[in-house]
């Protein structure tokens, strides 16, 4: 007789595990897997920052061994594919990028020194527990001498031949500096949310000057330098209605992801999309039309820095719709910050891991959520289908070894009982009030 166990969380108790027996009669809520399979899952992560960086440095060194080995280590977190920036981003120290010598299109003072300070070491001492990170890297905004107006936050690349061909050549500097440092980069991604001109470091782009960029100077010139890096049309926040923002028809699925892809040319450089925010609603057509492509979540949506309960249902839901979308990856934006997670420029965010102003750690709920996923379904697992009036909340996977994954959200104030049919045989379970719940058979 196989047994499964059941992990669940709670607003008051975490990864409380217990043991399930097969079960003679059913409940009245059902689940079973529907026959069909998906998208083969590459991974979970977070974003490497600075400010995450600086908050692990001021607590004992045990407390931050303990932090990375939770969320690195394959026996907990399992965090195995993850992001950081090229040059500033709003979760920076302060605002820099990797050449501001005004001029220098050959890129002779491009230089990674900086990195060195924080996120270089924060990636080194995560891959003491994970081994070598999958890493895909964007930059927030290009040098300030390459764009209009000459800032880090707002305007646009200046569109001359030579800014083009410096700023793609920026791109395989960045590539071959981490790998002198023993990192390897997987994939760039051109521009994080490349419609938004925000006061933080950013740059505008259209999704012909994406598609332009890529085709005519940082494909050619990976391909002629045979770079191991993969190029991604990431991160795309298009469409931009979860911004309220009138420029929303300049960010539908056609204005980006569809002119770039549905240009040969351009495409055959491509080896995935990215999407975040409001890039959610434009997944459906993006895997319809070019089911080839991989796709991943860039950046979990950051919250109010409050680390409520609610909100991490909420990022439950969020997670829901990015896989029944056909993501291969999730990864999460902030791993740590100090009390309150403040931005550069003042906006309190969400994190996995608070670390409190008396220097102790902090786990928030959405660090429990990210753990039910990424310590269960293993790389390699393939998303499976489900049937039954629990499938709204629920997503099922098989890992390379047959085990079978499922992962469930109780969003009422009742206990809930429900029964998953699999390989034959029922698994009855009572899910608690509000709770987060991975079921392993």
């Amino acid at each position: 007789m196989r047994k499964a166990t059941l992990i669940s969380t709670t607003k008051t108790d975490s990864l409380v595990s217990s043991t399930i027996d097969i079960s003679k009669d059913k409940s009245y809520h059902t689940l079973e897997l529907n026959g069909e399979s998906y998208q083969t899952i590459d991974g979970f992560g977070g974003c490497f920052n600075e400010l995450g960086y600086i908050a692990l440095k001021k607590i004992p060194n045990d407390k931050k061994e303990e932090v990375l080995r939770n969320l690195f280590d394959p026996e907990e977190c399992n965090f195995t594919y993850c992001r950081l920036p090229i040059g500033a981003n709003d979760y920076s120290e302060s605002w820099y990028s990797l050449n501001e010598t005004k001029g220098d299109y050959e890129m002779k003072n491009f230089s990674i020194e900086r990195d060195k300070e924080c996120l270089i070491p924060y990636i080194k001492e995560a891959e003491k527990y994970s081994g070598e990170l999958n890493l895909f890297a964007s930059p927030w905004s290009p040098p300030t001498w390459m764009k209009f107006p000459e800032v880090y936050n707002f305007g646009t690349l200046i569109w001359e031949e030579k800014n083009l061909k410096a700023y793609a050549l920026y791109f395989k500097k960045f590539i071959e500096e981490y790998q002198k440092e023993g990192i390897k980069i997987n994939q760039v991604h051109i521009q994080n949310e490349p419609i938004a001109d925000q006061k933080f470091p950013s740059c505008v782009w259209s999704g012909k000057q994406l598609r332009d960029f890529i085709k005519e100077y940082i494909g050619p010139l990976f391909e002629e330098n045979k770079l191991d890096a993969e190029i991604w049309l990431g991160t795309l926040n298009s469409p931009y209605d979860d911004y309220g923002d009138e420029n929303w028809q300049f960010g539908q699925y056609n204005n980006f992801a569809n002119t770039v892809l549905s240009d040969k040319d351009a495409k055959r450089y491509i080896n995935g999309v990215g999407y975040q925010w409001g890039g959610k609603h434009a997944l459906l057509q993006t895997r319809i039309a070019y089911p080839e492509m991989k796709l991943i979540q860039t950046e979990n949506e950051c919250g109010e820095g409050k680390n409520s309960w609610e909100y991490a249902e909420y990022v439950f839901n969020l997670m829901w719709t990015y896989f029944i979308n056909g993501v291969n990856a999730y990864t999460y934006w902030n791993m740590v910050l100090e009390e309150e997670g403040i931005s550069t420029w003042g906006w309190k965010q969400n994190s996995l891991i608070t670390v409190t102003k008396d220097n102790d750690v902090k786990y928030n709920p959405e660090y429990y959520l990210m753990r039910h996923f990424s310590k269960y379904i293993k790389q390699g697992a393939t998303m499976k289908g489900l049937k039954g009036d629990f499938a709204g909340n629920a997503l099922a996977f098989e890992n390379p070894d047959g085990s079978v994954v499922l992962e469930l959200l109780n969003p009422f104030d009742e206990l809930q009982e429900v029964t998953f049919s699999v390989n034959g045989e029922d698994y009855s379970f009572n899910i608690h009030p509000h709770s987060f719940n991975t079921l392993v058979v």
